[in-house]
Order: structure tokens, then sequence, then C-alpha cells
């Protein structure tokens, strides 16, 4: 059902449906994989401290329009939308990557490419809002939020406290 196709193009290897796939369709168990602790060119980042390599995986391309998720609770690749057969296989990459290890230039050629892919640690909320993400990368987010917003009230206290006792100078008789 699936192929890693050599291209000559700069994408190099890309994965490749054999057949037609419908919307929501699982068309991959992630099982023969191997897991590792920090991120490669070729893994996958399936919880904050877990990197997996799996052939399959490693000969996905990224797309700022991706026709595939990666679930990885199940470790399951299911399509996003209809496949034809012998379209490429795309994944967005920071659906599962936090921090890539190798950023990249994206020439994926969609009307919203993003153009720089550095994993979701540099994308707002806004912008991961339009896509799927899984939940680890969800979880970093909020947590990134909270700290934010954690910060800002403490920062705003202290701004506060200053202008408070700048606005009422102790005069000393």
């Amino acid at each position: 059902m699936l192929e890693i196709r050599f291209n000559t193009n700069e994408k190099g290897k890309s994965l490749i449906t054999k057949m037609p796939i419908k919307k929501g369709e699982v068309l991959h168990k992630i099982t023969n994989y191997n897991q590792i602790t920090s991120a490669t060119y070729t893994s996958v980042q399936i919880s904050k401290d877990i990197n997996i390599e799996e052939l399959y995986l490693a000969h996905l391309n990224h797309s700022c329009d991706p026709n595939i998720i990666i679930d990885t609770i199940n470790l399951e690749i299911s399509a996003l939308k209809d496949i034809q057969s012998n379209e490429e296989l795309t994944l967005f990459y920071p659906s599962t990557e936090w921090n890539m290890s190798t950023p990249f230039t994206c020439k994926c050629g969609a009307s919203q490419c993003l153009r720089i892919i550095t994993g979701a640690k540099y994308l707002s909320i806004d912008v991961l809002s339009h896509y799927f993400i899984n939940k680890h990368i969800g979880a970093i987010a909020l947590k990134c939020l909270t700290q934010l917003s954690y910060e800002d009230v403490i920062i705003e206290s202290i701004s506060q406290q200053k202008h408070e006792h700048q606005a009422f100078p102790v005069v000393y008789v």
C-alpha cells in the first residue's frame, strides 16, 4: 500500500500511497520502531521526551497543507483528506515536533506556507490552531502560555509597585 520513492528533486525520498485513501482512514500502524531520547532529522517526537524512528516515518516530507496526520497516542498514520493513488503523503512537522533538530526553509508551495519550519515552539497559537497538533505539543504550548501569563502578572505587579513608590515619594522631616 505504501512505497518509498526516490526523487530526482531536492526532496530526496518520499512516501507514496499505491492506492486511494479516504479521509479519516488509518493507512499505517506504527509498530516496528526504535525509541530514542534525542531528536534526529528522521525521528518523530511522540511525547515531551520520547522520539521514535521508523522506516515509513523517516520518508514523510513536510507540507503546510498536509494530507496525513500522525496520531502519537495510538501510533497511527491517518488521512487528513482524500488521497489519490500515487500521491505523496505529507505531514505538518510541527504537529509532532516542538523544537526541530534540523530546521529548514519550506518549499511546499501551499498558499499558507510558513516558509521557515523550526517546530511548534516558534509558531503562534493562532497558526497552530489551523492544524491538527498532537496532545504532547498542545500540552507543552499550554504550559508555555501559562508560564508566560504568570510571568506577565509578576512583571506587571513589580512594575505597579515601582510606579506606586514613585508616585508617593517619602519625605523626611
